[in-house]
């Protein structure tokens, strides 16, 4: 189980929470082939995120060396698995950082002008930026 948030692209997402909820379900339908680690598919404000955000929490789609490193750092709880597609970015945490993953990722999609959803979240919080 992990802790998931997503950021999207607030002039590609429904602004009423109903139809956003169905837009989200189209977000995470994934596909067994498909390819959801390619940035170059987002939006510029979107792939600003991301870069910004994988510096805190780096991709788990690390070579074994990298990961071997951060393992014996203590560190491999930051590994995080992103699933990237047109019009949003779904993050997926180990509860351990559930805290700072949330102010981390709250705060730069407020810097980057992307929306910010709480998946994990029982009232499931959608703030989009003004």
């Amino acid at each position: 189980m992990s802790y998931d948030l997503m950021a999207f692209d607030p002039l590609k997402a429904p602004a009423d929470k109903e139809t956003f909820m169905k837009w989200y379900e189209q977000q995470v339908a994934w596909q067994e082939d498909g390819n959801y680690s390619d940035i170059s598919v987002a939006s510029e404000n979107l792939r600003n995120f991301y870069i910004e955000l994988t510096q805190s929490f780096p991709s788990m789609n690390v070579d074994e060396e990298t990961f071997e490193a951060m393992e014996e750092a203590g560190t491999d709880n930051r590994l995080t698995e992103y699933g990237i597609r047109e019009e949003s970015i779904y993050v997926s945490f180990a509860w351990s950082i559930a805290e700072e993953a949330y102010s981390t990722m709250r705060e730069l999609a407020e810097k980057h002008k992307v929306g910010f959803f709480n998946v994990s979240s029982t009232e499931g919080e959608i703030i989009v930026p003004e």
